[in-house]
């Protein structure tokens, strides 16, 4: 199974953040432009947090806050779950299925690497699956 590291060689690299005073209208126009549902929060190069889709939605929405009012820090996930360069993408599919998380923060130490969504994990299963079965069918055959 791939590592994130091997991961983070093969994906395009892009980190999408804000700062923890942006507003949550700001976040959510980056999160619409790049077609995203989280961003990082970065605190200068540190990790401060993480702002999602479900905190626009259980945090601003629904207590009927405005989101060109409300800033990010007020609404983001602080306690961040995250993994580093060595976690394997099952691990990562176990760590998202045991928090019930879509987005996982890949760190080094305190300098942020990257973020893997479940889409990318799942993307990542179905490759790893396919080329086990190619492998299987050539063995098979052969």
């Amino acid at each position: 199974m791939k590592t994130i590291s091997q991961f983070l060689e093969q994906s395009k690299g892009q980190i999408y953040a804000v700062g923890p005073s942006a507003t949550v209208r700001e976040a959510l126009e980056i999160m619409a432009q790049h077609n995203i549902g989280a961003l990082l929060v970065l605190d200068g190069q540190s990790l401060a947090g993480i702002f999602s889709e479900r905190d626009y939605a259980r945090k601003v929405a629904l207590k009927g806050k405005s989101s060109s009012d409300a800033l990010v820090q007020e609404i983001m996930t602080t306690k961040v779950i995250t993994i580093d360069t060595r976690h394997t993408i099952d691990q990562c599919m176990q760590i998202m299925t045991d928090n019930h998380i879509r987005h996982l923060p890949i760190v080094n130490g305190h300098i942020v690497l990257g973020l893997i969504s479940i889409g990318d994990v799942v993307r990542e299963m179905i490759a790893y699956q396919k080329t086990m079965i190619e492998q299987l069918q050539s063995y098979i055959a052969g």
